[in-house]
């Protein structure tokens, strides 16, 4: 027996149950609804060209290449280094290596640089490097700690190259007090005397390092030292200096214009440098001054003495006091060999008993300051080696040691901004270190 549903329900065989027939319809349904709903359409389409066309272009990022392998580094040189033996030569060092002797004057005829290689001394080092048949290569000459000098083989010779390390400026401060001489006072704060010549030679217009010294006096000197790897390697420029002498301070400062010339000035822009020398040589004494009234020593009578005597040995050099004109120089049965000098319009200088005339030192030569014309000796009517000097101004002798003598060029006007720049600077250190001197002798004496 069959039976029927009437409207909404399932008509089909009774095998089929109606409740999975109906889950499945809509299951369908609801697959085809999403469909349909995720399909664009055909304004949504032309939307996502238009967002497309103006999206930026994306390439693809090419490969780079690799990089190409490092260059392998250069092979470590095998170097045998030497210091120079007393009584080496370059031709005992190469037999004591065994290079051969042949390559010896090939380097020393590498220019000027090779015959250097003449003149080593010991503790002098050179490093040499040969090849696998025993040929010399290269070699290093270091004649000190700055300069090295370099020798490489090109061909049948060698090509020579010098390079010198700058060192480092360190500026730096002394303080010493005269006990017996400058020389000894600079050696007692580990000066040395080249740098007490130094000091002498800017303070010598004003002060006479040999007559004028006291004990007590005493040095105040801003300097430069050389620093090479950290370590003291020598002496530059004195920057400032004070010297006190008698109870009276003289100060200078150096100053370095713009065409590059050097010089020392007083702190208001005075030159350091006089136009003469206050004394023409190095002397030892004083063998007699400037009198008028003087008891001559061969004669035995009243003749004045014009000029100063000034002791000395045989060959010491005699200076031009000044710039000038050597007016006359020759032979006089009195004075022996003489020279004398005009300085421009008002001074002149004699030099008498001279044991010889520089060459070349005639009438009409002009000489600088400082330049040797002559040599001491005993010659005329000298009772020993010594050099007679004088010193004329307006054909008038005057005293060499008291004289007022004139002044070198002051710092010009166009350059005094600069230097009075300079000056303050370097004093202002100068009295920087003094001053902590003092305070550090105060907690000291305390």
């Amino acid at each position: 027996m069959r039976r029927k549903y009437t409207l909404g329900e399932f008509t089909g065989p009774l095998s089929s149950p109606p409740n999975i027939h109906a889950l499945i319809v809509v299951a369908v349904a609801s697959v085809m609804l999403v469909a349909w709903m995720s399909s664009p359409t055909g304004e949504q389409q032309a939307n996502a060209a238009v967002v497309a066309s103006l999206a930026p272009e994306v390439v693809a990022e090419e490969t780079p290449p690799p990089l190409p392998p490092p260059e392998p580094a250069p092979p470590a040189r095998d170097l045998t280094i030497v210091s120079v033996r007393p009584d080496d030569s370059l031709t005992r060092i190469f037999k004591r290596l065994g290079l051969h002797s042949r390559d010896v004057p090939l380097v020393t005829a590498s220019g000027p640089f090779g015959s250097r290689l003449e003149m080593i001394f010991p503790g002098q080092e050179l490093a040499f490097e040969r090849d696998a048949e025993g040929n010399l290569v290269y070699l290093r000459y270091k004649p000190g700690k700055r300069e090295t000098i370099e020798f490489t083989r090109v061909g049948d010779g060698f090509e020579a190259s010098r390079s010198v390390m700058e060192p480092d400026r360190v500026r730096a401060y002394k303080h010493a007090v005269i006990e017996s001489s400058l020389f000894i006072a600079c050696q007692r704060v580990d000066l040395t005397d080249a740098v007490a010549i130094e000091l002498a030679e800017i303070f010598q217009w004003d002060i006479d390092f040999i007559l004028d010294i006291r004990v007590g006096d005493e040095f105040h000197l801003l300097y430069e030292e050389l620093h090479i790897d950290g370590k003291r390697d020598g002496f530059g420029d004195i920057l400032a200096a004070e010297m006190i002498n008698q109870g009276e301070s003289y100060a200078a400062v150096r100053y370095e214009d713009d065409a590059g010339r050097v010089g020392y000035f007083t702190p208001n822009g005075r030159n350091m440098r006089k136009a003469f020398l206050r004394a023409p040589l190095d002397f030892t004494r004083i063998s007699s001054n400037f009198n008028l009234r003087r008891v001559h020593p061969l004669w035995k009578s009243i003749r004045p003495h014009r000029g100063i005597d000034y002791a000395a040995p045989t060959g010491t050099k005699v200076m031009a006091a000044g710039e000038g004109r050597v007016i006359a120089a020759g032979r006089h049965e009195a004075n022996g060999n003489y020279v004398v000098l005009r300085h421009g319009a008002r001074y002149s200088t004699k030099y008498l008993h001279l044991s010889r005339i520089e060459p070349g030192i005639k009438a009409g030569k002009r000489v600088e300051q400082g330049e040797v014309i002559g040599r001491v000796g005993a010659t005329g009517w000298a009772t020993g080696p010594h050099l007679h000097y004088e010193f004329l101004v307006d054909n008038v002798h005057q005293n060499p040691r008291t004289v007022s003598l004139p002044d070198g060029l002051p710092v010009g006007e166009d350059e005094r901004p600069a230097f009075d720049g300079t000056a303050a600077l370097l004093l202002a250190d100068l009295k920087q270190h003094k001053t902590r001197r003092q305070v550090a002798y105060a907690n000291a004496a305390q």
